[in-house]
Protein backbone atom coordinates (compact mmCIF):
# COMPACT_ATOMS: atom_id res chain seq x y z
CA UNK A 1 0.00 0.00 0.00
CA UNK A 2 1.49 3.38 -0.91
CA UNK A 3 2.49 5.82 1.81
CA UNK A 4 0.36 8.97 2.20
CA UNK A 5 3.01 10.96 0.33
CA UNK A 6 3.04 8.57 -2.63
CA UNK A 7 1.00 9.73 -5.64
CA UNK A 8 -1.72 7.47 -6.98
CA UNK A 9 -1.87 6.53 -10.68
CA UNK A 10 -1.88 9.14 -13.46
CA UNK A 11 -4.60 11.75 -12.99
CA UNK A 12 -3.38 14.29 -15.52
CA UNK A 13 -6.41 15.50 -17.47
CA UNK A 14 -5.56 17.04 -20.85
CA UNK A 15 -8.91 18.85 -21.03
CA UNK A 16 -8.35 20.59 -17.67
CA UNK A 17 -4.77 21.52 -18.54
CA UNK A 18 -5.80 22.92 -21.92
CA UNK A 19 -8.53 25.19 -20.51
CA UNK A 20 -5.87 27.91 -20.56
CA UNK A 21 -4.29 26.92 -23.83
CA UNK A 22 -3.28 30.38 -25.04
CA UNK A 23 -1.88 31.43 -21.67
CA UNK A 24 0.18 28.25 -21.32
CA UNK A 25 1.46 28.65 -24.90
CA UNK A 26 3.00 32.09 -24.27
CA UNK A 27 6.06 30.86 -22.29
CA UNK A 28 6.54 28.03 -24.78
CA UNK A 29 6.77 30.55 -27.62
CA UNK A 30 9.18 32.67 -25.59
CA UNK A 31 11.42 29.63 -25.04
CA UNK A 32 11.34 28.55 -28.69
CA UNK A 33 12.47 32.05 -29.67
CA UNK A 34 15.69 31.44 -27.71
CA UNK A 35 16.59 28.21 -29.54
CA UNK A 36 19.34 28.38 -32.16
CA UNK A 37 18.16 27.34 -35.64
CA UNK A 38 20.37 24.71 -37.26
CA UNK A 39 19.70 22.11 -39.96
CA UNK A 40 18.92 18.47 -39.24
CA UNK A 41 18.49 18.83 -35.50
CA UNK A 42 17.92 15.84 -33.27
CA UNK A 43 15.55 17.07 -30.56
CA UNK A 44 14.45 15.63 -27.23
CA UNK A 45 11.39 17.21 -25.58
CA UNK A 46 11.13 16.34 -21.89
CA UNK A 47 7.58 16.45 -20.53
CA UNK A 48 5.84 16.75 -23.88
CA UNK A 49 2.28 16.55 -22.51
CA UNK A 50 -0.31 16.42 -25.26
CA UNK A 51 2.40 16.89 -27.90
CA UNK A 52 0.96 20.05 -29.40
CA UNK A 53 3.99 22.13 -28.49
CA UNK A 54 6.35 19.31 -29.46
CA UNK A 55 4.82 19.19 -32.93
CA UNK A 56 5.08 22.98 -33.22
CA UNK A 57 8.73 22.87 -32.13
CA UNK A 58 9.48 20.07 -34.58
CA UNK A 59 7.93 21.98 -37.47
CA UNK A 60 9.40 25.37 -36.66
CA UNK A 61 12.92 24.00 -36.33
CA UNK A 62 12.56 21.69 -39.33
CA UNK A 63 14.13 19.05 -37.07
CA UNK A 64 15.34 15.76 -38.52
CA UNK A 65 13.92 13.83 -35.58
CA UNK A 66 12.03 14.92 -32.48
CA UNK A 67 11.19 12.61 -29.61
CA UNK A 68 8.77 13.76 -26.94
CA UNK A 69 8.55 11.86 -23.68
CA UNK A 70 6.01 12.06 -20.87
CA UNK A 71 4.94 9.83 -18.00
CA UNK A 72 1.22 10.53 -18.36
CA UNK A 73 -0.62 7.98 -20.49
CA UNK A 74 -3.57 10.37 -20.74
CA UNK A 75 -1.44 13.14 -22.17
CA UNK A 76 0.36 10.77 -24.54
CA UNK A 77 -2.93 9.50 -25.97
CA UNK A 78 -3.30 12.96 -27.53
CA UNK A 79 0.38 13.20 -28.46
CA UNK A 80 0.56 10.00 -30.48
CA UNK A 81 -2.38 11.11 -32.61
CA UNK A 82 -0.43 14.26 -33.45
CA UNK A 83 2.56 12.20 -34.54
CA UNK A 84 0.40 10.24 -36.96
CA UNK A 85 -1.00 13.44 -38.45
CA UNK A 86 2.31 15.32 -38.74
CA UNK A 87 2.96 16.45 -42.35
CA UNK A 88 6.38 16.22 -43.97
CA UNK A 89 8.11 19.64 -43.87
CA UNK A 90 8.33 21.19 -47.37
CA UNK A 91 11.65 21.21 -49.20
CA UNK A 92 13.31 18.62 -46.97
CA UNK A 93 14.27 16.16 -49.67
CA UNK A 94 14.04 12.40 -49.40
CA UNK A 95 15.28 12.02 -45.83
CA UNK A 96 12.37 11.38 -43.45
CA UNK A 97 11.61 13.87 -40.72
CA UNK A 98 10.33 11.96 -37.71
CA UNK A 99 8.13 13.10 -34.85
CA UNK A 100 7.65 10.42 -32.21
CA UNK A 101 6.45 10.08 -28.63
CA UNK A 102 7.21 7.61 -25.86
CA UNK A 103 6.07 7.02 -22.30
CA UNK A 104 9.07 7.51 -20.04
CA UNK A 105 10.09 9.08 -16.75
CA UNK A 106 12.34 12.14 -17.08
CA UNK A 107 14.04 11.10 -13.84
CA UNK A 108 15.42 7.90 -15.35
CA UNK A 109 15.25 8.34 -19.14
CA UNK A 110 18.38 8.67 -21.28
CA UNK A 111 18.49 8.89 -25.09
CA UNK A 112 20.21 6.12 -27.00
CA UNK A 113 22.31 8.68 -28.91
CA UNK A 114 23.44 12.25 -28.19
CA UNK A 115 20.97 14.94 -29.26
CA UNK A 116 21.38 18.49 -30.55
CA UNK A 117 18.66 20.03 -28.41
CA UNK A 118 17.26 19.08 -25.03
CA UNK A 119 14.07 21.10 -24.66
CA UNK A 120 11.69 21.20 -21.72
CA UNK A 121 8.72 23.50 -21.24
CA UNK A 122 7.02 23.50 -17.81
CA UNK A 123 8.06 20.01 -16.70
CA UNK A 124 11.32 19.99 -14.74
CA UNK A 125 9.76 21.70 -11.72
CA UNK A 126 8.24 18.30 -10.86
CA UNK A 127 11.73 16.84 -10.33
CA UNK A 128 14.05 17.45 -7.34
CA UNK A 129 17.70 18.53 -7.13
CA UNK A 130 18.04 20.67 -10.23
CA UNK A 131 21.85 20.98 -10.15
CA UNK A 132 22.16 17.17 -10.34
CA UNK A 133 19.37 17.00 -12.92
CA UNK A 134 21.01 19.57 -15.19
CA UNK A 135 24.35 17.76 -14.95
CA UNK A 136 22.61 14.61 -16.17
CA UNK A 137 20.80 16.41 -18.99
CA UNK A 138 24.05 18.03 -20.10
CA UNK A 139 25.35 14.51 -20.74
CA UNK A 140 22.61 13.98 -23.34
CA UNK A 141 23.99 16.70 -25.61
CA UNK A 142 26.20 16.24 -28.65
CA UNK A 143 29.05 18.70 -29.09
CA UNK A 144 27.57 22.10 -29.78
CA UNK A 145 24.22 20.85 -28.50
CA UNK A 146 21.85 23.17 -26.68
CA UNK A 147 19.72 22.96 -23.55
CA UNK A 148 16.57 25.13 -23.43
CA UNK A 149 14.28 25.01 -20.39
CA UNK A 150 11.32 26.88 -18.95
CA UNK A 151 10.16 26.23 -15.40
CA UNK A 152 7.29 27.85 -13.49
CA UNK A 153 8.54 29.94 -10.56
CA UNK A 154 5.22 31.00 -9.08
CA UNK A 155 5.66 29.11 -5.82
CA UNK A 156 5.35 32.30 -3.76
CA UNK A 157 1.98 33.27 -5.24
CA UNK A 158 -1.10 32.77 -3.05
CA UNK A 159 -2.33 30.10 -5.48
CA UNK A 160 0.57 27.91 -4.33
CA UNK A 161 1.23 29.00 -0.74
CA UNK A 162 -2.44 28.56 0.19
CA UNK A 163 -2.32 24.92 -0.88
CA UNK A 164 0.86 24.30 1.12
CA UNK A 165 -0.62 25.99 4.19
CA UNK A 166 -3.78 23.89 3.90
CA UNK A 167 -1.71 20.72 3.64
CA UNK A 168 -0.16 21.54 7.01
CA UNK A 169 -3.51 21.46 8.81
CA UNK A 170 -5.65 18.53 9.90
CA UNK A 171 -7.07 16.27 8.66
CA UNK A 172 -4.87 16.76 5.61
CA UNK A 173 -1.55 16.78 7.45
CA UNK A 174 -2.11 13.27 8.79
CA UNK A 175 -3.50 11.97 5.51
CA UNK A 176 -0.46 13.33 3.67
CA UNK A 177 1.99 12.08 6.27
CA UNK A 178 3.29 15.62 6.74
CA UNK A 179 4.06 15.98 3.03
CA UNK A 180 3.45 19.21 1.18
CA UNK A 181 4.43 20.34 -2.29
CA UNK A 182 7.73 22.25 -2.25
CA UNK A 183 9.15 23.68 -5.45
CA UNK A 184 12.74 22.76 -6.37
CA UNK A 185 13.00 25.76 -8.72
CA UNK A 186 16.12 27.88 -8.24
CA UNK A 187 16.92 31.53 -8.82
CA UNK A 188 18.24 32.61 -12.26
CA UNK A 189 21.68 33.13 -10.71
CA UNK A 190 21.67 29.63 -9.25
CA UNK A 191 20.70 28.16 -12.63
CA UNK A 192 23.56 29.95 -14.34
CA UNK A 193 25.96 28.49 -11.77
CA UNK A 194 24.48 25.01 -12.07
CA UNK A 195 24.78 25.12 -15.85
CA UNK A 196 28.42 26.18 -15.61
CA UNK A 197 29.08 23.41 -13.06
CA UNK A 198 27.53 20.96 -15.54
CA UNK A 199 30.19 21.92 -18.09
CA UNK A 200 27.91 23.99 -20.29
CA UNK A 201 28.84 27.37 -21.80
CA UNK A 202 26.98 30.54 -22.79
CA UNK A 203 24.52 30.04 -19.93
CA UNK A 204 21.74 32.58 -19.72
CA UNK A 205 18.84 32.50 -17.24
CA UNK A 206 16.14 35.08 -16.75
CA UNK A 207 12.92 35.46 -14.80
CA UNK A 208 9.89 36.58 -16.80
CA UNK A 209 6.45 37.53 -15.57
CA UNK A 210 3.58 36.53 -17.85
CA UNK A 211 0.43 38.47 -17.05
CA UNK A 212 -2.75 36.58 -17.88
CA UNK A 213 -6.18 38.18 -17.94
CA UNK A 214 -8.60 35.58 -16.58
CA UNK A 215 -12.37 35.97 -16.42
CA UNK A 216 -12.37 35.95 -12.61
CA UNK A 217 -10.36 34.83 -9.59
CA UNK A 218 -12.22 31.53 -9.80
CA UNK A 219 -10.18 30.75 -12.89
CA UNK A 220 -7.04 30.71 -10.77
CA UNK A 221 -8.46 27.62 -9.08
CA UNK A 222 -9.29 26.04 -12.42
CA UNK A 223 -5.71 26.76 -13.51
CA UNK A 224 -4.05 25.08 -10.53
CA UNK A 225 -6.51 22.17 -10.60
CA UNK A 226 -4.72 21.17 -13.79
CA UNK A 227 -1.23 21.48 -12.26
CA UNK A 228 -0.27 22.25 -8.65
CA UNK A 229 -3.38 20.84 -6.98
CA UNK A 230 -2.88 17.52 -8.77
CA UNK A 231 -0.02 16.87 -6.37
CA UNK A 232 -2.57 16.89 -3.55
CA UNK A 233 -5.40 15.21 -5.44
CA UNK A 234 -3.21 12.22 -6.25
CA UNK A 235 -2.30 11.79 -2.58
CA UNK A 236 -5.70 12.24 -0.94
CA UNK A 237 -8.80 10.06 -1.02
CA UNK A 238 -11.50 11.60 -3.26
CA UNK A 239 -13.79 12.67 -0.39
CA UNK A 240 -10.88 14.21 1.51
CA UNK A 241 -9.60 16.02 -1.57
CA UNK A 242 -13.08 17.52 -2.04
CA UNK A 243 -12.81 18.98 1.48
CA UNK A 244 -9.27 20.16 0.75
CA UNK A 245 -10.47 21.94 -2.40
CA UNK A 246 -13.39 23.60 -0.61
CA UNK A 247 -11.14 24.96 2.13
CA UNK A 248 -8.56 26.02 -0.43
CA UNK A 249 -11.18 28.01 -2.34
CA UNK A 250 -12.36 29.74 0.85
CA UNK A 251 -8.85 30.69 1.95
CA UNK A 252 -7.72 31.77 -1.50
CA UNK A 253 -10.76 34.00 -2.05
CA UNK A 254 -9.99 35.67 1.27
CA UNK A 255 -6.72 37.03 -0.16
CA UNK A 256 -7.42 37.46 -3.88
CA UNK A 257 -9.39 40.55 -4.94
CA UNK A 258 -12.75 39.93 -6.60
CA UNK A 259 -11.88 41.61 -9.91
CA UNK A 260 -13.11 40.96 -13.45
CA UNK A 261 -11.01 40.41 -15.39
CA UNK A 262 -8.55 39.02 -12.91
CA UNK A 263 -4.88 39.74 -13.54
CA UNK A 264 -2.92 36.56 -12.84
CA UNK A 265 0.81 37.34 -12.81
CA UNK A 266 2.78 34.14 -13.38
CA UNK A 267 6.55 34.05 -12.86
CA UNK A 268 8.67 31.69 -14.91
CA UNK A 269 12.39 31.13 -15.41
CA UNK A 270 13.79 30.52 -18.89
CA UNK A 271 17.36 29.37 -19.36
CA UNK A 272 19.61 28.15 -22.13
CA UNK A 273 23.18 26.85 -22.37
CA UNK A 274 25.37 25.05 -24.86
CA UNK A 275 27.81 22.15 -24.72
CA UNK A 276 31.21 23.35 -26.05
Amino acid sequence: MPSPASPRPDRWRPEQYDRFHDERSAPFRALVALVTRRPDLRVLDLGCGTGEHTAALHGELGARITLGIDLSAGMLSKARARAQAQPQPPGTGSKPHILAFARADIATFAPALPVDLVFSNAALHWLPDHPALLARLAGFLARGGELAVQVPANQHHASHTTAADEAGEEPFRSALGGWRRESPVLSPEAYEQALADAGLASACAEECVFEHLLDSRGDVIEWVKGTTLLAYETRLAPELYARFLARYRERLFAVLPDERPFRFAFRRILFTARRP
